[in-house]
């Protein structure tokens, strides 16, 4: 095949999906000029599965994206039909913000978004070869013969690399939703080093929504003055439709039951490895024989059809066994099947062969996120395209990398397990992940991360106003709970004394009156910051002293087989990861307190 330069570039980006949307975005508009390949023009920013963006966990990162300057809160705002808060019952540190978007409004969105990015092209095309020299990143070359030369390459080929669809017996070379599969760079990544692995994941049926019995199921409707996720948006996210809420029962599981010697998961077809917190329906019925049913919610895919997702259902059962399961749920006895569930298997890597930069530890300039890198998830994914974007534009123009901690962002969170930890199925971020979670809520994110981009391109004079009117805002709301409170209301409360509205909000009581001129969300902060300051203060001193350990770093040609005292699992385990600091070495799994205090001994009386 005749090959070409298809042009000179800073970065090229392989993918499209949400990783590959947000690192395309961030190194253009850092100002390297960049190039996104992918498979289908019409696979941009797809949602492959639940037409939502956000949930518990989930939507503490698209804050954080937001916050970084990146686009998918932007996003989903723009194309959101339902908004509500999880967890709204609980607290403030765990509740989160999801929004039920249009399916084809977000593809439409954000395609319209890449196509007006200055310093960005974008090219339909399969990625065939990454190209390098001395050991270092230049380029791409497609299946058609055209050469990306960059300075930077990023892998972003979500659930793509080789996929199969499986339903029932059939089996196909196929990527989501029937897109192409790309089944040629897998070999050129075994070939640079890295260890590829097959994972799996899947999705429900669509049902045409004129054939659901709505009648026989629970209303499920939007919240109203719910937040938005971007931080640049001020206005209330729309209810433009309602979910449904309904349940499987007895007959749903005893089909499902009869016909396990036909499901690929339970008959050997399916052996990779699948997400533990999203199992199939077949997999909650035989896990969890003791319930009698699972709950599903009926979500629309947006304005313009019929189509309603089928929360709660994936499934890889046949097609015919499919219809009869679907069929036995109340208000789904007469329900057509638009789109029948199936499961998906693909190629992605070991993350323990990658730098808290995402950059890949045997090639210079090689950085790969999103599901290619064992997650699950939209939000997973852009989080780590943004981080992937930045730091190959930093790379490129000498600036030091963006590595966020633990204790600064649920996406230092994600990515430290994933380059510590490794994972050996789908990982999905979730709260209890996040042992500093109490620092780091959703309506801080801002707070916390902005600061990080303020000297970039990334802070838009439109950011920098919306950054520094709620910091005002807070910070004025802050000094205004800490002044004494207001006569009558001590008195209708019988407290005596002079306590400041901030001892009210400790001692349990309602303030909020006395404050309608700030905007809800901001108060809101302000008062949960009095409610947890105890609890904050705390967790601070923990982080001040975990930076100790964060802050000494391990040489990165340190051979641990001369370090006498350390565990045979320890030293094969730190071989293996390598860790940057002590800190990120007391994360790996094997290595206990006492592996640490041995190197810290070693370091000690020879570094």
């Amino acid at each position: 095949m005749t090959t070409f330069i298809e042009g000179q570039f800073d970065i090229a980006v392989i993918g499209a999906g949400h990783a590959g949307c947000e690192a395309a975005l961030a190194a253009a508009r850092l100002g390297l000029k960049t190039a996104m390949l992918t498979l289908n023009l019409d696979s941009i920013a797809f949602l492959a599965c639940n037409p939502s963006i956000g949930g518990t966990g989930k939507g503490h990162l698209v804050r954080e994206i937001d916050a970084l300057g990146g686009e998918m809160g932007v996003n989903a705002d723009k194309t959101s039909i339902q908004m509500r808060m999880l967890n709204a019952g609980k607290g403030e540190a765990v509740q989160s913000l999801r929004c039920q978007c249009d399916k084809n409004a977000y593809h439409t969105e954000m395609k319209r978004t890449l196509e007006n990015t200055p310093n960005l092209r974008i090219i339909q095309g399969e990625a065939k070869e990454i190209l390098t020299d001395g050991g270092r990143a230049t380029g791409v070359l497609t299946t058609y013969g055209g050469i990306i030369r960059a300075k930077a390459v990023i892998v972003a080929t979500g659930v793509y690399l080789n996929a199969e669809t499986v339903t029932g017996e059939l089996r196909q070379k196929s990527g989501p939703s029937g897109f192409a599969a790309a089944n040629h760079l897998t070999d050129s990544l075994i070939k640079l080093g890295y260890r590829v692995r097959r994972f799996k994941t899947g999705t429900p049926a669509r049902l045409d929504g004129r054939t659901v019995d709505y009648g026989k199921c629970t209303v499920q409707a939007g919240e109203e003055r719910i937040p938005p996720f971007s931080f640049l948006n001020e206005k209330a996210a729309p209810n433009a439709r309602v979910c449904h809420l309904t349940y499987t029962n007895p007959d749903t599981h005893k089909i499902i039951t009869d016909n396990l010697d036909r499901s690929p998961l339970y008959n050997g077809d399916i052996r990779s490895a699948g997400p533990r917190y999203c199992p199939s329906i077949e997999t909650k019925v035989v896990r969890f024989a003791d319930k009698e049913r699972h709950q599903l919610f009926l979500e629309p895919e947006g304005l313009d059809t019929n189509e309603v997702y089928v929360q709660g259902m994936s499934s890889s059962m046949p097609f015919d066994i499919q219809r009869e399961m679907y069929r036995s749920v109340a208000g789904l006895e007469q329900s057509d099947i638009m789109r029948y569930a199936y499961a998906i298997e693909y190629d992605c890597i070991d993350t323990l062969d990658l730098y808290p930069t995402l950059e890949f530890k045997k090639v210079a300039g090689l950085y790969t996120a999103g599901q290619v890198n064992g997650t699950s998830g939209y939000e997973e994914a852009a989080a780590q395209g943004l981080i992937a974007g930045v730091n190959a534009a930093f790379a490129i123009t000498g600036r030091p990398p963006l590595i966020l901690g633990r204790s600064e962002a649920y996406i230092g969170v994600l990515i430290d397990d994933l380059v510590t930890k490794g994972t050996d199925e789908p990982y999905r971020i979730m709260t209890s992940r996040a042992e500093y979670r109490i620092n780091l809520r959703q309506d801080t994110a801002d707070f916390r991360l902005t600061p990080k981009i303020a000297d970039t391109a990334l802070f838009t004079p439109q950011r920098k106003a919306a950054y520094e009117r709620r910091k005002q805002l807070y910070e004025s709301a802050m000094n205004a709970l800490n002044q004494k409170a207001d006569k009558k209301l001590l008195a209708r409360l019988e407290i005596g004394g002079s306590p400041t509205y901030a001892d009210l909000i400790r001692r349990g009581e309602t303030v909020t009156e006395y404050f309608s001129d700030y905007p809800a969300e901001i108060f809101k902060s302000a008062e949960t910051t009095v409610k947890y300051e105890g609890y904050i203060k705390k967790n601070t001193q923990q982080i001040e002293r975990a930076k100790k350990l964060e802050e000494k770093t391990i040489p990165p040609d340190i051979d641990y087989d001369e370090i006498k005292g350390l565990r045979l699992e320890a030293r094969e385990q730190l071989k293996r990861v390598r860790p940057l600091t002590l800190g990120q070495a007391g994360r790996i799994y094997g290595v206990n307190p006492a592996d640490v205090t041995v190197l810290i001994v070693w370091l000690a009386t020879r570094v």
